[in-house]
């Protein structure tokens, strides 16, 4: 179900934050961490509108590399092709970069190391780093519930060190002036509103070898909810399917913070997902939910009604749907709570 709101019920009602003392046009290179979700679209819509033409960033959790259909996937099928439809309608650049064998990879790792990082360099190359002369160890847990990405390892294994990775390995970046661009908000969480717009990036390395200046600028980390798909909803963007299926938040399709409504959802769109994650619990003896109740009990409710059509564009590895579409409407999953960092 979709709710088609009146356009003028989605004005802003303030102005959105803008950046203190920089000017955008000074950087070298602008990148978008883009996850596809409603916050980094709105990062990127919000930097064209000020002149600037980012590249995106998309980092696949389950790794290109990752070819056995049986292992546990995290992500909806048809994100990565999203993004990249997303990219080629505002005829944006787009990389991708990848854990090798992703987030299964890490989460069933024993006795060894976590895996490389690889990414798309622009001239088609594929670049690596990482993974050499890591700690040998053994996971088998899954990350936990919580706000500390010592713990929630999912976010640091799979998207932030990716991107760590994927920067420091590029020449193109030596020397230069970059800025970062995420998408974060502080209405999503407490650990959050401590953020600040504007600083240093992890990548900032001004010294003599790297002589690399990177930034890391939040646009929309003040702005409401509202505000964010009012930007959509201006440049009439089709959101991801996810949305449109009633989910709150653009995460993984097998997110960890997913409630047991969203759960039993996923049990019709990927029942599959759902045997697995409950086959590593019995092998690993815990549970995903440190509640102790197994994954396939948590996902057992009846779910609310989803459209037939958008379920077969969400389970697709190929989006051919609109990404500019002339007959927006407010999706039935915005407003809501999907779960997240606390």
């Amino acid at each position: 179900m979709q709710l088609n709101l009146p356009m003028d019920g989605l004005t802003a009602v303030r102005e959105p934050a803008r950046p203190r003392n920089i000017d955008l046009h000074t950087y070298d290179h602008v990148i978008v961490a883009f996850s596809g979700g409603k916050d980094s679209v709105a990062c990127v819509l919000e930097l064209l509108e000020r002149g600037i033409r980012p590249e995106l960033w998309h980092h696949n959790v389950d790794g290109e590399d990752t070819q056995d259909d049986a292992s546990l996937k995290w992500e909806w099928p048809v994100t990565a092709d999203y993004c990249r439809k997303f990219a080629q309608a505002l005829n944006l650049p787009i990389y991708f970069s990848w854990r090798v064998g992703g987030i299964t990879g890490e989460l069933v790792k024993e006795n060894d190391r976590t895996k490389p990082v690889r990414y798309e360099n622009p001239d088609g190359t594929v670049g690596q780093g990482g993974g050499v002369t890591g700690k040998i160890s053994t996971r088998r847990r899954f990350p936990a519930i919580g706000a500390s990405l010592m713990t929630r390892w999912c976010s640091p294994v799979a998207k932030i060190d990716v991107f760590t990775v994927a920067m420091a390995g590029q020449e193109r970046f030596r020397g230069k002036r970059v800025l970062v661009v995420t998408g974060e908000r502080a209405e999503e969480s407490a650990n959050r509103a401590k953020y600040e717009d504007f600083e240093p990036h992890r990548n900032h390395q001004p010294g003599p070898r790297a002589r690399r200046h990177v930034d890391h600028w939040r646009p929309v980390l003040r702005w409401s909810e509202m505000e964010v798909w009012d930007k959509i909803r201006k440049h009439r963007i089709m959101p991801h399917p996810s949305y449109r299926l009633g989910f709150g938040r653009q995460s993984c399709l097998m997110c960890i913070f997913l409630g047991d409504a969203d759960l039993a959802k996923v049990n019709v769109l990927a029942p599959d997902r759902i045997k697995a994650l409950a086959g590593l619990e019995k092998t690993f003896g815990c549970t995903l939910k440190r509640d102790l109740r197994p994954i396939t009990e948590h996902a057992s409710g009846t779910p609310e009604m989803m459209d037939a059509a958008v379920m077969k564009i969400a389970m697709s590895k190929t989006y051919d749907d609109e990404i500019i579409t002339e007959n927006w409407i407010m999706p039935s999953g915005a407003f809501r709570k999907g779960g997240g960092p606390s």
